[in-house]
């Protein structure tokens, strides 16, 4: 039997435009290709743990329209369980155009329908599985699964990315959380400090697991026994930095439904994410368990094929 994933939050739709440089002001520029996917924290995660040869669901919002059947066509090619993706009439699905430069950074404009309906009280699974995962785009659905997921005593993870929401309404995410894996950026937002240690320090919690946050190829920081930590992943060349951080939570709460230890989960997720890195196109380069194993062959994957 495959472990189970729940992921709930954003599903939206990607243009991605890879041109030499990304502009610092107004000006007309041409891209050198241009290509769509899907995207979204939640969503991406989710395609990741599909990948790996785990269950994944994903819970999410759309309209009703082309996109949303385009992103609904793309997660069940890959395996993702869409029951609980829904489309509500007379919204828009969310999307983004996503500008990737030579150096594989990127600048994301994403825009969310403000009338997309906010209410979670539809979303009733009669099992959250092995474990859940939510972002902060959907305060109410992550709060519902997270809430669950305490009651059942099943692992939560939350991606805490920046947030347009209030600042109390993060924290109570975050509270409800017992695994938290911060952006750089989300973690300045939230706790008010540049300084990683310091900002891991003011957002952890009692109830936490874990707190820690991902940056780049500086790798995985976080808190144990009271002392910052580090892992470095794979040092590669870099072609697309999107959707890194959504592969590293995704493979992060795949190993915590296999119930692996911190350690690995991390070394395991660092691996993940820094092979997607080296492949253009945002979520279309997501590895495999062979693809990872011919990248990593020191890496224990035992436990991931010998069946997610």
């Amino acid at each position: 039997m495959k472990c189970s994933v729940f992921c709930v939050g954003l599903a939206l739709q990607d243009t991605i435009l890879t041109l030499d440089r990304i502009p610092d002001h107004a000006v007309k520029v041409y891209a050198k290709r241009r290509h769509e996917v899907g995207g979204g924290p939640a969503a991406t995660a989710a395609v990741t743990v599909a990948r790996l040869g785990g269950h994944a669901l994903i819970a999410a919002r759309t309209g009703e329209d082309n996109t949303a059947a385009t992103m609904r066509r793309e997660f069940e090619a890959v395996g993702v369980d869409t029951t609980w993706l829904r489309a509500f009439p007379g919204v828009q699905s969310s999307g983004a155009v996503v500008l990737v430069d030579s150096r594989g950074e990127r600048l994301i404009v994403a825009y969310t329908d403000p009338e997309l309906p906010s209410a979670a009280d539809w979303l009733e699974p009669k099992s959250w599985g092995d474990a859940v995962l939510c972002d902060l785009t959907w305060p109410e659905g992550a709060l519902r699964c997270l809430h669950a997921a305490r009651a059942a005593g099943i692992p939560s993870l939350l991606d805490a990315d920046i947030s347009r929401h209030a600042s109390g309404t993060v924290a109570a995410i975050v509270g409800a959380a017992d695994h938290v894996i911060f952006s750089r950026p989300g973690l300045a937002q939230f706790t008010g400090t540049d300084s990683i240690e310091e900002g891991l320090r003011r957002a952890r919690r009692a109830s936490h697991t874990l707190v820690g946050v991902t940056d780049g190829a500086d790798g995985f920081f976080w808190l144990e026994d009271g002392n910052l930590r580090n892992a470095l992943p794979p040092r590669v060349g870099v072609v697309d930095t999107t959707g890194a951080g959504d592969a590293f939570h995704g493979a992060f709460a795949l190993a915590l439904a296999k119930g692996r230890p911190v350690v690995d989960a991390i070394a395991f997720s660092n691996t993940v994410a820094a092979l997607k890195c080296t492949r253009p196109d945002g979520r279309a380069g997501l590895p495999d368990p062979a693809e990872l194993r011919n990248f990593a062959p020191g890496l224990d994957l035992d436990w991931l094929v010998a069946g997610a």
